[in-house]
């Protein structure tokens, strides 16, 4: 028994001497100068951090704050989503008709298509939008 007493005092010994033989070190001395006087900031930093770590924990263990913002953002995307679905499937007939038919568009056929009101109405978009990308331009 005394003997494993005698080793751990020399073990302890030794892990003293080589911790005063690290702060005996210049570059050691420095740092922890520099850390010292730095105490006050990385206090004020570690409260911020502390605050903010409680803030996302309330936060992320709130189950009604949790389903608010997801009845919330499932709200808002599924118009989205609806609409990009529609416009998707009517892409895909207007490619499937387009395929499917060998109709020759000449030039009284497209004169005839710049009257129809979808193709006015996109007409009217592309010109606003085109005016909206000019103004942006010219403010740059």
């Amino acid at each position: 028994m005394p003997e494993t007493i005698d080793q751990t005092n020399e073990s302890v010994s030794q892990s003293q001497r080589d911790l005063i033989d690290q702060l005996l070190k210049p570059e050691v001395q420095e740092s922890l100068t520099v850390l010292v006087d730095q105490l006050p900031k990385l206090t004020e930093l570690v409260n911020v951090l502390t605050k903010s770590y409680d803030f996302a924990q309330s936060v992320a263990t709130d189950e009604v704050l949790k389903s608010d913002t997801v009845g919330a953002i499932t709200e808002i995307l599924e118009p989205v989503k609806d609409t990009a679905k529609e416009v998707a499937a009517t892409a895909i007939e207007a490619k499937d008709r387009a395929d499917e038919s060998n109709e020759v568009i000449g030039l009284f056929g497209l004169l005839r298509m710049l009257k129809d009101p979808q193709a006015q109405k996109l007409f009217r978009f592309v010109q606003s939008y085109l005016q909206i990308m000019s103004e942006r331009e010219n403010q740059k």
